[in-house]
This record gives structure tokens, sequence and C-alpha cells, in this order.
């Protein structure tokens, strides 16, 4: 788009914003990972740069398993308006029922990693191994850990009007998600 989406405005206010306010309930710890942390300074949550400059958002994703003080971590991406806290608490659920390291949705579209739930310790040596072998595919790794597929069955139990995984990536999706959000 040219230029940051998380701060664009959604329904009036930054759309990082209405990310936070969708998922601080559900824990002890909220951080942002960004490279650009004077922009973010004004919503008093810890900003952290990646530690691994260059790899996209697997950097990102191991950047926030690093500083994470706890040993479940949710990942959200920035520019999901719709993030479902829901599913989240509910990969939790799973996540420590079947003793796994990765709860992720996946729907017709393919994996949803910035809407899922980790094991630090395990995935974040995983993601260590695949950036040092030059890997920046968010996934590259998940053979390496024990992944549960969140169960689409009940997708639509928490996420009736299937939005949780909408990402803006336009004007125009900007446009239709304040009409689905009003």
């Amino acid at each position: 788009m040219g230029q940051d989406k998380a701060l664009l405005p959604f329904l009036g206010k930054p759309l990082i914003e209405r990310v936070i306010n969708r998922v601080v309930s559900l824990g002890d710890e909220l951080i942002i990972t960004t490279n650009r942390p004077e922009k973010y300074s004004k919503f008093e949550v810890p900003l952290f740069q990646d530690l691994l400059p260059g790899f996209g958002a697997l950097g990102g994703l191991y950047t926030a398993l690093s500083v994470c003080h706890f040993p479940v971590m949710c990942a959200v991406a920035c520019d999901m308006p719709f993030v479902n806290a829901g599913i989240l608490m509910r990969s939790f659920e799973i996540l420590e029922a079947e003793n796994a390291d990765v709860v992720v949705p996946k729907t017709a579209n393919g994996f949803e990693p910035f809407h899922a739930v980790y094991r630090r310790d395990t995935c974040l040596l995983a993601i260590k191994d695949a950036l040092q072998s030059g890997e920046k595919r968010l996934i590259s790794w998940f053979s390496q850990v024990s992944v549960v597929i969140f169960p689409e069955s009940e997708l639509r139990l928490h996420d009736p009007r299937g939005l949780a995984f909408m990402n803006l990536n336009t004007r125009e999706d900007f446009e239709n998600a304040e009409q689905l959000a009003r």
C-alpha cells in the first residue's frame, strides 16, 4: 500500500489499535515487533526490532518468541481487524490438551500463522534452525515441531461470519472491512 497499514485509520483509529484491543485481554504480556519503533511509541506497548533483520515475517516471529516472557505465545498480524480472541483461546486449550508446539488454523487459503498459538522454547529452536538455513517462509519449520491444525469444524463456532483471517492490503480492503465492522 506504500505506507504502514497498521497505522492507517480504521473506523477513526489506527488499525493496530483495533487489533490490540481485540487481544489485550488474552494474556499478561503484549508486544509489537517492528523495525520502525518510533512510529509505535504512542501505543505504550513494548516494541522490539527484528533480532535477525532481513527475514521478513519469520524474523518477526522469531523476535517475538525470543523476547516473550511466557512459555506460550499468541501471534497475530497487525492488518487483521477481526482477529478472534475465541479462536486464540481455544487454540491455547488445544495446545495444552494435545501437548502441541503450534496450533494454527488452516483454511482453503492455507495456514494462518499470524492467528496462531506457539510454544516458545520448541518453536524458537526450530525457527532459529530454519533461519540459519536461509529460510524465510513462515511455515518452513512446521515439520520440525508438533503442529495441530485448529479444527475447521470449530472455526465457524467462534467466527460465524468468517472474518477472523481477513487481512487488509488495499484501500478497497479497508473500506470493505469498515463496512463489515459497522
